[in-house]
């Protein structure tokens, strides 16, 4: 299969999977070395100062919730 199906616009590439974790990290890189990239010039980002008016309470959105019971 990989003889009839191996083109040069649709390659087959194989990984050696003796050790999965080594061929997990293989294919990782193989697969973004593949990717060309260069970086991108970014503006810096002000954010505001934090304001304080309405503070946000988590547990007044969950008040009435079924939950199940902490048993351990």
């Amino acid at each position: 299969m990989l003889e009839a199906t191996d083109s040069k616009h649709a390659p087959w590439h194989l990984v050696r999977s003796d050790n999965k974790r080594k061929a997990r990290l293989n294919c990782i890189s193989y697969l973004l070395s593949a990717i060309p990239y260069k970086k991108v010039p970014r503006e810096k980002i002000k954010l505001p100062k934090r304001a304080h008016k309405h503070v946000y309470n988590d547990q007044a959105s969950i008040k009435g919730r079924r939950f199940v019971p902490e048993i351990y």
